[in-house]
């Protein structure tokens, strides 16, 4: 842990703080802070299509008191809330859910941090929070739960990080030992994998394989990240992995003479 990026250290307390103080106050200060800053993809949907979000809402009778008041809370005045696209990465549903995340965050940030510089990564993070809200929007239009975590990031992150760390004198790449790698800082700064080889490079596939298949299961199968009552967002997930490999050219910098030739057997 000692030789992660500050960047990556101190988003990792960041959200290991905030988790900590989610924890420490009332409930009703909690559901305050999830009106404030969790994303409501139907909130969004009522300021110019309140009657669809109402329609919704009557074609679920069960518990209807109840409902009708999480409507009433988390609709609050029917304005949507623009920075809560970028803000519900911050919050989380517990210890196991944002310790899961810093994990994935440091393992797979960490790389795509050195390459890209502080500026660049916590740009790239922002709009990989974005992207995953949208993808959730789009599918959950008028959905009224709350929807927190860093898992659109991470996954934004991971996708960045596929598309370079597989390559020859990357970090997982062949050619260099561990320790090499390691702490070799060329090994970050290797050619980027072009998307259209990614089908054919046998660890990038596995990767892509195992990450889709995962997040299938998310959404199919109960998780111990999700509560009583709650889900996975898992199409948020896909949205920050998406536009993780599909920008990924658009931060990262041109430093071709860091490259270096593969290493001798």
């Amino acid at each position: 842990m000692f030789n992660l990026p500050p960047v990556i250290l101190w988003i990792v307390a960041l959200l290991v703080a905030i988790e900590g103080i989610s924890q420490l106050v009332t409930p009703e200060a909690y559901l305050d802070l999830l009106q404030r800053f969790a994303f409501v993809p139907g909130r969004f949907t009522f300021a110019f299509d309140p009657a669809r979000v109402t329609a919704a809402f009557n074609a679920i009778p069960e518990d209807a008191e109840l409902q009708a008041q999480a409507a009433h809370f988390f609709l609050g005045d029917g304005k949507p809330q623009w920075w809560t696209p970028l803000t519900y990465a911050f919050l989380h549903g517990g210890w196991l859910h944002v310790g899961m995340n810093c994990l994935w965050f440091a393992a797979f940030g960490s790389p795509v941090a050195r390459r890209f510089g502080t500026p660049r990564f916590l740009l790239f993070c922002a709009v990989s929070a974005v992207a995953g809200a949208v993808a959730h929007y789009l599918t959950h239009m008028t959905d009224l739960q709350p929807v927190a975590g860093a898992s659109a990031t991470v996954s934004g992150v991971m996708a960045a990080a596929v598309r370079f760390v597989f390559q020859p004198g990357a970090p997982l790449g062949e050619s260099l030992g561990f320790a090499e790698r390691a702490h070799e800082e060329h090994a970050y700064r290797q050619p980027a994998l072009p998307l259209r080889d990614i089908l054919s490079n046998r660890s990038a596939i596995s990767f892509l394989s195992f990450w889709f298949l995962a997040n299938f299961l998310f959404g199919a199968l109960p998780t111990p990240l999700a509560g009583a009552g709650e889900t996975v967002a898992w199409e948020a997930h896909i949205g920050g992995f998406l536009i993780g490999l599909l920008a990924f050219r658009w931060f990262d910098p041109p430093a071709p003479s860091l490259a270096v030739p593969l290493a001798k057997q």
